[in-house]
């Protein structure tokens, strides 16, 4: 099913308070679309892949959409953007925010630059527009959570 970037941003930010700023927003949507596509085999956001930024995973849409905002707390950008109708992709943003709205920017940089990371595969110091493939994504999920 999926969502729109739009649609998952409106909705982690809706369950945060509007808390997140855009570099936690976009840490928090990747980190649940890599857990939803090792749990689900599927795609969480529709129409558009992460690209590997110099900060991490980011969707270019969401990141022009919200950069007006710099480190402050992104505000509802999103009226009329309808909700989503994919339970368990919402479920996943709900739990990403709870774990980790509250994480010092830093540390989700960390998170994201991990070795297992799909961004550290796909990265290139400078240069943007370096999609990471959903089956990166995939194994990032098989690398950080199997046994």
């Amino acid at each position: 099913m999926g969502m729109t970037a739009m649609q998952a941003a409106k909705h982690a930010c809706e369950a945060s308070g509007w808390k997140l700023t855009n570099l936690q927003l976009q840490k928090i949507l990747y980190l649940a679309h890599m857990i939803y596509a090792g749990r689900h085999k599927k795609e969480m956001i529709d129409g558009e892949n992460f690209q590997a930024w110099n900060y991490g995973p980011v969707l270019p849409s969401l990141y022009h959409a919200a950069s007006a905002f710099g480190s402050n707390p992104v505000k509802n950008i999103f009226r009329s953007i309808p909700p989503s109708t994919d339970r368990l992709a919402k479920e996943l943003i709900e739990e990403a925010v709870q774990n980790y709205a509250d994480a010092p920017p830093f540390e989700l940089v960390e998170l994201t630059h991990d070795a297992d990371s799909a961004w550290s595969k796909y990265f290139k110091d400078g240069r943007r527009g370096i999609e990471i493939p959903f089956s990166a994504v995939k194994q990032e999920y098989v690398d950080r959570f199997s046994t």
